[in-house]
């Protein structure tokens, strides 16, 4: 496109963090160490896991790039970032996630297909930009609007993006109209993170954020916005990220039978322990985050000590010196909150901790009840080993 270009080699890689995990070098997929995940209730942007399915974008030229808006609608549109930034900004706390977070914990118990993830593939951000419900009104949509008069009801984001699942053609995918069109939604044509402008592995110079959702719907290198009739048919759409049954393998599959998927479900790590730990018996420190989607908030954190004999809950924090309240007026709806607590540990143990959102949601109790051959949406009760001393376990 004009001003934003999709190389075709790696030659051109923007540099990274050192402290980058690599999963995967081309295309480039990295997370950070877990420590650095409760360092700060916002993540900075070079400790934000990085997710690619292609050489990262270019921006040639700043002043011709734009994204075309057409469809079902009656006037299609042509807007340049001069035009967005117009329209009135927005700052929106919140958590992406990738469906595949947690994933090499559940390869452990069968194998599955796709970036070996470890427990990273989340952060917290502020996103600045304009809301999506916003621009869509330049067009002629209004506001809660379910159905254009011309039969659109979905929004498809495109990408400047090549990737080889599309057969070297685009990145997409799409959301509800209803979604798109509700400004409670927050979704956002993004532009800025954390106060600068997007980096170019997080989507610059323009990017989708859906919050509450997982990150495969939130668009990076945005090019042009469909409204179409039916969900995108692009195979992050149909053909990835749905959730199956663990009795599904890949010789009888069949992607048809699920629908996408799109909130993220009730999820809980320890980030102040690794998976085995030597500490030294006394006071511990266990501290790490939660986080739902759909904008539901985190109602409590259960933490044990003992392998799930007994519970102690967990404090929870987002910005400091404001009492965190699930749902509360004051919450960020959309991000995830950080929970600590103390609790003695005097011998060899295995520490778990589980959270509840407000809808009273629970994660599974055993990764093997939710295995799917995608290894999505691993929300099972996060369980690491301490080794007190030089006991044994």
């Amino acid at each position: 496109m004009p001003g934003l270009t999709a190389p075709s080699d790696y030659s051109r890689e923007p540099p990274r963090h050192p402290l980058q995990r690599i999963n995967a070098k081309q295309p480039f997929n990295s997370e950070p160490p877990r420590s650095a995940l409760i360092a700060s209730y916002v993540t900075p942007s070079e400790f934000f896991y990085k997710r690619n399915h292609g050489p990262i974008p270019i921006v040639e030229d700043i002043e011709r790039y734009c994204v075309s808006i057409s469809g079902l609608v009656e006037n299609s549109k042509q807007l340049f970032m001069k035009d967005i930034r117009m329209l009135p900004k927005y700052n929106v706390t919140a958590t992406l996630q990738c469906a595949g977070n947690r994933r090499t914990a559940m390869s452990k118990t069968r194998t599955v297909k796709g970036v070996g993830w470890d427990v990273s593939a989340i952060g917290n951000a502020i996103w600045g930009g304009a809301k999506l419900s916003d621009v869509l009104e330049l067009v002629g949509i209004p506001k809660l609007t379910g159905i254009t008069q011309f039969g659109g009801k979905h929004v498809e984001f495109v990408s400047v993006d090549k990737c080889k699942e599309e057969n070297g053609g685009p990145y997409k995918a799409s959301i509800p109209l209803s979604q798109a069109t509700n400004p409670e939604a927050d979704v956002l044509l993004a532009y800025e993170m954390n106060g600068e402008p997007l980096n170019r592995d997080h989507g610059y110079p323009l990017r989708v954020v859906v919050p509450g959702v997982i990150g495969a719907r939130s668009v990076k290198w945005l090019e042009a916005i469909n409204i179409i009739a039916e969900e995108c048919q692009g195979f992050f759409m149909q053909r990835d990220y749905k959730m199956f049954p663990p009795s599904v393998n890949w010789d009888n599959i069949n992607w048809s039978t699920r629908r996408p998927q799109m909130d993220f479900p009730v999820q809980c790590v320890i980030c102040s322990l690794e998976d085995v730990s030597t500490i030294k018996p006394g006071k511990v420190k266990i501290s790490g985050y939660a986080a739902s989607g759909g904008g539901r908030g985190i109602e409590r954190v259960d933490v044990s000590v003992d392998g799930g004999k007994t519970w102690m809950e967990a404090s929870r924090v987002q910005k400091s010196g404001i009492p965190y309240v699930a749902d509360g007026l004051n919450s960020d709806k959309w991000a995830w909150v950080l929970f600590e607590v103390t609790a003695d540990i005097l011998h060899s143990t295995e520490i778990i901790a589980k959270a509840v959102d407000s809808a009273a949601n629970v994660q599974p109790e055993r990764v093997e009840d939710i295995w799917n051959l995608r290894g999505i949406l691993n929300t099972s009760w996060h369980r690491v080993q301490v080794q007190a001393g030089q006991s044994n376990l």
